[in-house]
């Protein structure tokens, strides 16, 4: 059975999406969650879906080994990042070395790097009159948004939508994508 860590710092709906995905499968499970944001949502949707959680601080996550002690111990095959904020540090990344992928909510290497998340990403899609964006998802290196790059897929962007038309389009490729391309990452 592979074993499947969440970070997400947010609402949690990708997170929600994976755990239910994985619930009764054979193959792989979601066994913890973690998050930098002790009162984000995906706390609360992971421990109702009966899925270890926690919250974590930037000195434990940074200063000290403590994350890292929770990863060491959870075992994980895989690491994802859904929503997730904060840079991982390079400590972790060597530990869990190509295991470690994050979504981004953009066709990358456009719209990524430091601030680049959520709606700022849809706003700047728009406010340049693309004509597609999409999702991405890639492998976790040192530098925001720069790993070597797992899938993407698009979607329009129609001169009548909205940044919240474009965030509902990504989050309809996030909810269809993501599962399957962790789950094919895990049976490689």
């Amino acid at each position: 059975m592979k074993r499947i860590v969440i970070f997400a710092s947010g609402s949690g709906t990708n997170a929600e999406n994976l755990i239910t995905f994985f619930h009764n499968r054979e193959n792989a499970s979601v066994i913890l969650v973690l998050s930098n944001n002790p009162h984000a949502q995906v706390l609360k949707r992971a421990k109702k879906l009966k899925v270890s959680a926690l919250s974590f601080n930037k000195i434990g996550f940074t200063g000290t080994d403590d994350v890292l002690n929770i990863l060491k111990s959870a075992q994980p095959d895989l690491i994802v990042l859904a929503g997730f904020l904060w840079m991982f540090p390079k400590r972790i990344l060597n530990e869990f070395p190509n295991k470690v992928i994050n979504v981004h909510p953009a066709l990358l290497p456009k719209y990524g790097g430091k601030g680049m998340y959520g709606m700022t990403v849809h706003e700047t899609v728009v406010a340049n009159k693309e004509t597609e964006t999409g999702i991405t998802i890639h492998y976790v290196n040192e530098h925001y948004d720069e790993g070597a790059i797992i899938f993407q897929s698009k979607c329009a962007v129609l001169k009548t939508d909205s940044a919240q038309d474009v965030a509902d389009k990504i989050h309809n490729l996030e909810m269809e994508h993501f599962p399957k391309v962790v789950d094919k990452l895990l049976n490689k």
